[in-house]
């Protein structure tokens, strides 16, 4: 894999005569919108909304972040494969955008066919919590009292298809737990009907929860990451509590339409990972939930690769009925 430097060198000869390779002028000479097909408070959109605040500098030009939720993401990544190849409208998508052409009969976009990797963002684990009041202490409390109980246990995630409702799909498989997935629109709806104890048990990406687990508003069973999360050293992994190799992860990435010129992509390239080498920058994701994995195009590209298979196996094993 390539390391940020590395990628950051690899990029910048190529990129240097991308704002000069338009017939209109330098790019960017407008805004370029950045759409987010997630609802605002997500992981994603606190991605998008550090990297935006760089690339205004870098560019010259409002980078504007445009939340187009629905359908499962679906709604927004069709808005940009429609979009004129031309580097003003660029998608910032989760981990949703290689799991929804397995979930969903017809999503509308072909992850390979119709967009072109500019770089991956950042990932972070998922985790499962609880409210500071309930019974429930650890992951066996969990399975337990789930196949204790008559009915499901409610679990709720941010979203048909999202990384933590197929998280939650996993537990089920691992676990031989029944579990009814009940999705809500973003992971910002999903933390208040937590925060509000209207359900018992939910699963997001750590972002969103970051703030409510440090305050104590809300607790954390498990990380789903291959070790403890640097300042919530009291949350143990899924290895930890005897689910080896249990990880999962939400990535964020950043694409451009099929038909972008090369010069644009590197351009926009360059210049996120540059953002996302500032130390300052770097700081902010980490404290939020991030581990930051700026890789350039070729490494988004091999990330979505394998991460298309990956989940497409998970949905047929649980069988999950497609959208």
């Amino acid at each position: 894999m390539l390391t940020r430097r590395a990628a950051v060198a690899a990029l910048l000869t190529t990129a240097t005569a991308a704002a000069h390779a338009q017939a209109d002028g330098p790019y960017p000479n407008r805004p370029v919108r950045f759409i987010v097909p997630a609802a605002p408070g997500g992981p994603t959109d606190v991605m998008a909304r550090v990297v935006s605040a760089g690339l205004n500098v870098k560019f010259g030009q409002p980078a504007v972040i445009v939340n187009r939720a629905g359908a499962g993401g679906n709604i927004g990544v069709v808005q940009v494969a429609k979009s004129p190849a031309d580097g003003y409208t660029l998608l910032i998508a989760s981990t949703g955008f290689v799991v929804n052409p397995s979930l969903y009969r017809d999503p509308g976009y072909d992850p390979f066919k119709d967009f072109l990797p500019i770089t991956e963002l950042g990932s972070s684990p998922n985790v499962i919590l609880v409210p500071p009041s309930s019974p429930i202490t650890s992951i066996k409390q969990l399975i337990d009292k789930a196949k204790a109980d008559k009915e499901k246990l409610d679990i709720i995630n941010p979203g048909q298809g999202s990384t933590p409702h197929l998280t939650a799909e996993l537990l089920q498989l691992k676990a031989g737990m029944p579990v009814e997935n009940i999705p809500y629109n973003g992971a910002g709806p999903a933390i208040q009907a937590l925060l509000a104890k209207t359900t018992p048990v939910g699963i997001t990406a750590l972002p969103p929860a970051h703030p409510h687990l440090k305050s104590g508003a809300l607790r954390a069973l498990a990380i789903t990451a291959d070790k403890r999360w640097f300042d919530l050293p009291d949350v143990p992994t899924m290895e930890e509590q005897g689910f080896p190799g249990f990880v999962s992860e939400t990535f964020q990435g950043m694409y451009a339409p099929v038909g972008t010129p090369d010069a644009i992509v590197q351009r926009v390239a360059r210049d996120t990972l540059e953002v996302l080498a500032d130390p300052a920058t770097l700081e902010k994701l980490r404290g939020v939930g991030f581990d930051v994995r700026a890789s350039g195009p070729q490494g988004l590209a091999q990330r979505v690769a394998r991460e298309v298979p990956m989940w497409r196996d998970i949905i047929v094993q649980s069988r999950i009925e497609l959208q």
